[in-house]
């Protein structure tokens, strides 16, 4: 079932519709090297058939899974040899998991996209950025392919239920054909290899229409998530801002996608106990010691009750108050170290365990906060004399940290009184 044309293919609108950028280059003819970046079954290799066919180019393929420097060399004689011939004849060169080429794989192909030898057309399913080099990125289009819409895979299945030369050319119980659209998840590969096999169990058993069959075909339905990959980082990313937000169903809902998609438990507990230090801090101090009970009840407990428990702690840091500050001033007291360097302990603060040291002037003049009125030695400093007067906490007026800034606020009136 395989689009025979630009106007077969399901989805991708955004590229392939009128006026659409990549429908706009193959009208003019104008084909440059290029990368589909997408998730599984979305049409990459189809799409680069196509626009082969569309331009009446040579078409090669290669797997960068199987592939190597000798094979890309064989390609590249293969298009000098179409270009020189009788009837002069462009190449695309066609490489699926471009990404799992390495460096040397890489820049082998740098001379011969840049000359024109090769049109070349990459499809991954890994971000670009991360995972092909500077220098032939510059040199390719990035296309970026969508997962399709359940109603993409629909029309795609019945098209191949009413084919009776490519298709399955057999009619299916009412919804059956939504049900498998529902369970391909916008990967048009898997909502055929399912509809092959429901059209299997029909030929093979007239009778067994019911929905409890699908059901047993179709089993557990596996969600996209691809560990460490895309996928992966942004639904960790949108858990993290979802508790940041202070939104608990929006990040019950992405705790509950990657649990789903397979995600180690440890990994969220230790993420969680990042984000209360983070984003929560002394606004609410108890964040951290509920992430790190929840971690411990995790490893107590094992899969599926551990995960209960983490839940509660990622519902608790969603509705948590939120603050940043010792984050903040954290990394402004990181900056101000970098910015002025190995600055002397002023004496009065140094300990002074020898005599030698004692004459020398080590502690002189220091005062004992807690032998002095509510247990502050006013006026004493504690920072180098270079740095004055320094501010890198400043406390939110959130939770805890709100009766933080009110203490502050009053100790440095004193001071201010003092002096």
């Amino acid at each position: 079932m395989r689009p025979r044309t630009l106007d077969e293919v399901v989805g991708q609108t955004h590229l392939l519709g009128a006026g659409a950028p990549l429908r706009t280059l193959l009208e003019a003819g104008n084909v440059p090297s290029m990368v589909f970046w997408g998730p599984p079954g979305v049409g990459k290799t189809t799409l680069a058939r196509l626009i082969a066919g569309h331009t009446e180019a040579q078409f090669l393929t290669l797997s960068a899974v199987l592939a190597g420097v000798k094979d890309i060399r064989e390609a590249v004689a293969r298009a000098q040899a179409a270009a020189t011939g009788v009837m002069p004849q462009r190449t695309v060169l066609f490489i699926d998991e471009i990404h799992r080429f390495n460096k040397a794989q890489q820049d082998a192909l740098l001379p011969f996209v840049e000359d024109g030898t090769l049109t070349l057309i990459g499809a991954t399913t890994e971000n670009p950025s991360f995972e092909l080099n500077g220098a032939l990125l510059s040199r390719l289009r990035v296309f970026v392919l969508r997962a399709l819409q359940q109603q993409d895979v629909i029309a795609l299945l019945q098209r191949a239920c009413a084919d009776a030369e490519r298709g399955v050319a057999v009619a299916l119980p009412a919804g059956w054909i939504e049900r498998i659209a529902e369970a391909a998840d916008g990967d048009a590969r898997r909502g055929l290899v399912l509809l092959e096999t429901a059209a299997e169990l029909v030929r093979a058993q007239p009778d067994a229409h019911d929905a409890q069959a699908l059901e047993r075909l179709i089993g557990k339905g596996l969600r996209r998530f691809d560990k460490q990959g895309e996928h992966f980082y942004d639904q960790i990313s949108a858990l993290h801002k979802s508790v940041r937000g202070s939104d608990p169903d929006a990040a019950l809902y992405w705790y509950a996608r990657m649990i789903d998609g397979g995600c180690d438990p440890h990994y969220l507990a230790r993420r969680l106990l990042r984000m209360a230090v983070e984003d929560i801090g002394l606004a609410d101090p108890r964040a951290q010691e509920l992430c790190l009970a929840a971690w411990q009840s995790y490893e107590r407990l094992g899969s599926p009750e551990g995960e209960l428990a983490i839940a509660q702690a990622v519902v608790y840091l969603a509705c948590a108050p939120k603050s940043n500050a010792v984050y903040a001033g954290y990394n402004a007291a990181r900056t101000l170290v970098e910015q002025t360097g190995t600055l002397e302990v002023p004496m009065h603060l140094r300990n002074a365990p020898t005599k030698l040291m004692k004459d020398l002037g080590y502690g002189a003049g220091y005062r004992y906060d807690h032998d002095e009125p509510d247990a502050q030695a006013v006026g004493q400093r504690y920072l180098p004399e270079r740095l004055g007067e320094v501010r890198l906490y400043e406390p939110s007026a959130r939770g805890v940290e709100a009766r933080i800034a009110e203490r502050l606020a009053a100790l440095r009136q004193r001071k201010n009184g003092a002096a």
